[in-house]
């Protein structure tokens, strides 16, 4: 999957968290782009089974799409906090980490995870 991809599944994900009901234009509004590319990038996500779209235009993640989602948002939670804990501005940590998520391996993620949990015992 393509990073575009997990933003928006991660974006459905958090908007889950705050609202009972995700719609395309809460994801538009969120993300800030354009409702013609967030339909467009959502029907690929419902082609390849990664969403539902009820007839109300409610958005669901599919089993497979809350994986990713969730996935790539501890990537964010843990890597943000450890930028933030290493003296990195907030703003900064923020974005740094909403890039690095996508491209670090599960390998080196776990690594950082396991020390974390250690520092932390």
């Amino acid at each position: 999957m393509q990073e575009s991809g997990e933003m928006y599944l991660e974006t459905i994900l958090v908007l889950k968290e705050k609202m009972d009901t995700v719609r395309a234009i809460d994801v538009a509004e969120e993300m800030g782009y354009s409702k013609p590319s967030v339909s467009r990038a959502l029907s690929i996500l419902k082609e390849d089974k990664y969403i539902t779209v009820d007839e109300k235009g409610a958005i669901s993640l599919t089993s497979k799409g809350s994986q990713i989602a969730k996935k790539i948002y501890e990537r964010h939670v843990v890597l943000s906090d450890l930028l933030i804990t290493l003296g990195v501005d907030r703003k900064t940590a923020l974005e740094d980490a909403c890039r690095i998520e996508h491209v670090i391996s599960d390998k080196s993620f776990a690594a950082i995870k396991k020390r974390i949990s250690a520092k932390k015992g």
